[in-house]
C-alpha cells in the first residue's frame, strides 16, 4: 500500500501528465484541500471550472457540484472521485416536482439555490448562493410570487432580512439542520468576546434570538473566511461544517477557531479521499456529464445570477 507521499507524488505527475486541475470543496478532509489546485465553495469552484485552460478537472465535492462544473464548462471533462457522493439537499427537489409548481402558478418565480441537481436548475428562472440570496430576491419584483427551493432555512432567513415572502421547499442540508439557536447561544456565553460565524442554512438562521445577536455574522463560507481575515477579533466560533476550520486557520493563523460543535461534519464529502482523486486521475474515472438539452436550459438561470 502506497503511502500518502507517494500518493501525492502520484496525483501530482498524473495531473501535469494530463493537463488536470483539482478543485476541492472546504468540506472535504484537510489533506485533500492541501492537494488541490484551488478550494472554495460551490460557486467559487464552479466559477474556476469555467476559467481553467485544464483538460481535466477532477471535482472533489459531491455531485451537484460536479454537475453545476459541467453545465459551466461543457467542452472540459469533469471527473468525480466517487460516485455515490451525494446531498440531502440536492436531492430534497427533482425537475419533475417544480415543473408541475410552474405548470399550477404560470405567473410564480423559481429561485434555487446553486445546491441543486441539473434538472432542476433547467425548470429555474433566477438561480442564487448563500452569498448573493438577499441580492437575487431583492432584485425580483415586489408582487412576484416565489417558490425558493430547497433550502427552508436559507429561504427563512432571506424572508427575515428582505420582508418578503416566499413560498419555502421543505428541504434541508442535514449537517446545517444539526446546528441549533441553542448550540450557537451556549458558545456566545462560553466566548462573548468572539464573533460567531453562522452559515444561513443552520436550523436557527432565522431565529430571532440568534438574529438579535450583535456578535453574530451570517456568510457562506468563503464570507466566513473572509470575514476572519479582516476583523481584529482574535476568536471565532464557527456554525458550518468543522473542516472549513482547517481553511480558516491557514488564512489566519494567529486566530483562534472554535467549532460550534463537535459532530458538524458532512459524510458524503469525507468519502472522497487521496486514493480517491489518485485512481480518478490514474483511470479517468466517473466522468460527470449532463444532457445538451438539460445543460442549456439549466446554463439560463445561473447566467442570469451571474450577470446580476
Amino acid at each position: 500500500m502506497p503511502t500518502p507521499s507517494e500518493i501525492i507524488d502520484n496525483i501530482n505527475r498524473l495531473r501535469k501528465e494530463k493537463n488536470a486541475v483539482i478543485l476541492a470543496h472546504y468540506y472535504t478532509w484537510p489533506e485533500v484541500q492541501d492537494l488541490a489546485d484551488y478550494v472554495g465553495d460551490s460557486l467559487g469552484l464552479s466559477q474556476e471550472a469555467g476559467k481553467t485552460d485544464a483538460e481535466i478537472i477532477v471535482f472533489c465535492g459531491v455531485h451537484f457540484m460536479a454537475e453545476t462544473a459541467a453545465i459551466i464548462s461543457p467542452r472540459k471533462r469533469v471527473l468525480i472521485p466517487v460516485r455515490n457522493a451525494g446531498c440531502s439537499l440536492a436531492e430534497s427537489v427533482n425537475g419533475y416536482e417544480l415543473q408541475q409548481w410552474k405548470e399550477e402558478h404560470p405567473e410564480g418565480t423559481v429561485v434555487s439555490y446553486v445546491n441543486t441537481t441539473a434538472e432542476v436548475k433547467a425548470w429555474t428562472d433566477i438561480c442564487c448562493t448563500s452569498a448573493n440570496a438577499l441580492r437575487v430576491v431583492e432584485s425580483l419584483p415586489e408582487k412576484s410570487r416565489i417558490l425558493f427551493v430547497p433550502d427552508k432555512n436559507l429561504g427563512a432567513w432571506i424572508c427575515k432580512k428582505t420582508g418578503r415572502e416566499m413560498e419555502l421547499w421543505a428541504g434541508d442540508c442535514c449537517v446545517h439542520q444539526r446546528i441549533t439557536a441553542q448550540m450557537i447561544l451556549d458558545k456566545a456565553a462560553e466566548y462573548p468576546e468572539a464573533d460567531i460565524l453562522i452559515h444561513p442554512e443552520a436550523s436557527c438562521s432565522a431565529d430571532d434570538r440568534i438574529l438579535s445577536l450583535p456578535q453574530a455574522y451570517f456568510y457562506s463560507t468563503a464570507g466566513m473566511i473572509a470575514h476572519a481575515k479582516k476583523s481584529a477579533k482574535k476568536q471565532f466560533v464557527v456554525a458550518t461544517e468543522m473542516d472549513t476550520i482547517h481553511q480558516l486557520q491557514k488564512d489566519s493563523p494567529k486566530k483562534e477557531f472554535v467549532p460550534v460543535a463537535d459532530r458538524i461534519v458532512c459524510g458524503q464529502m469525507k468519502k472522497i479521499t487521496l486514493e480517491s482523486v489518485w485512481e480518478a486521475l490514474e483511470k479517468e474515472q466517473y466522468e460527470v456529464t449532463v444532457p445538451a438539452e438539460v445543460r442549456e436550459k439549466a446554463w439560463l438561470p445561473i447566467q442570469r445570477m451571474l450577470e446580476l
